[in-house]
């Protein structure tokens, strides 16, 4: 027996990996979304979302994926960066196979590149469609040429506006990185930070994701949520892993509930405290 069993769950409230079932639409995630979609909408150019390990970034990042991918307006995708060690051509190169330039396959130089790429981004504007690429982790673009690229694919412009958008996620030290190639800091249209959740709001994400599945009860008591909050400052991913290690360790002594001496014990486990 597990413990999604014990507590008549049908699956794991509080998993690890952004899941969209369990996206919770809190006041400080709907901001920045209203915000950026608005950066998309209005062609500005560059759209920039700061924010510390675990507030929720990629969460809100594949929310707006789906939510404009819903929309006819837009031609949208989605890059993820996974280290730092890249060259101004990938990039390019990346941008153009997601927003579906064909024939760039293999040694392709960059003038080539760039002139498809421009093709394809008149191409989605002739179609009355707005061109976004959002670049989730993109605070590991460490690189001032990259950013030099990034300028140049923003001088393609009609008189409406840009004619492709960068929407970057990223932490607060992409905000530097930018600053490498000023003339393209300068361009930024908005830039945001995600505020962690407060009290108020961890308690609804906490309940909204045990109500998805299957709990719409009270398993965590007011004072737990409380502790919950004061350690977890109000992250996402650390509420996350503070409810999933309360679930199993009420699991473990046969606690229906989950109260406060339950969620101390395991903050000091994890070594929150």
């Amino acid at each position: 027996m597990d413990y999604e069993k014990f507590f008549n769950l049908s699956d794991a409230p509080f998993g690890s990996s952004p899941d969209e079932r369990f996206y919770y639409d809190s006041p400080q995630h709907s901001k920045v979304i209203v915000k950026l979609i608005h950066v998309a909408e209005a062609m500005r150019g560059l759209g920039i979302l700061l924010g510390d390990i675990g507030t929720g970034k990629t969460t809100i990042a594949r929310r707006m994926l789906d939510i404009m991918s819903a929309k006819e307006e837009f031609e949208v995708a989605m890059l993820v960066i996974i280290h730092s060690a890249l060259q101004p051509l990938w990039l390019i190169k990346k941008v153009a196979e997601k927003l579906g330039v064909e024939d760039i396959k293999g040694n392709v130089d960059k003038d080539t590149l760039i002139s498809k790429l421009y093709e394809r981004l008149v191409d989605i504007y002739e179609q009355n469609k707005k061109a976004v690429v959002m670049i989730d982790e993109a605070n590991m673009l460490e690189r001032k040429d990259i950013m030099e690229e990034m300028r140049g694919l923003l001088n393609i412009e009609f008189p409406e506006g840009h004619l492709i958008t960068f929407l970057l996620f990223g932490l607060p030290e992409l905000d530097n990185n930018l600053k490498l190639d000023m003339p393209l800091y300068e361009r930024i249209g908005m830039k945001c930070r995600l505020e962690t959740l407060t009290a108020e709001s961890t308690k609804g994400y906490i309940q909204h994701r045990l109500s998805v599945v299957g709990r719409s009860d009270n398993i965590f008591t007011d004072p737990a949520v409380r502790v919950i909050y004061k350690f977890s400052k109000g992250k996402p991913r650390l509420i996350n892993t503070i409810c999933d290690n309360a679930l199993l360790e009420g699991f473990l002594t046969k606690k229906n509930i989950i109260d406060e001496a339950v969620v101390e014990e395991v903050v000091g486990d994890l070594g929150i405290m």
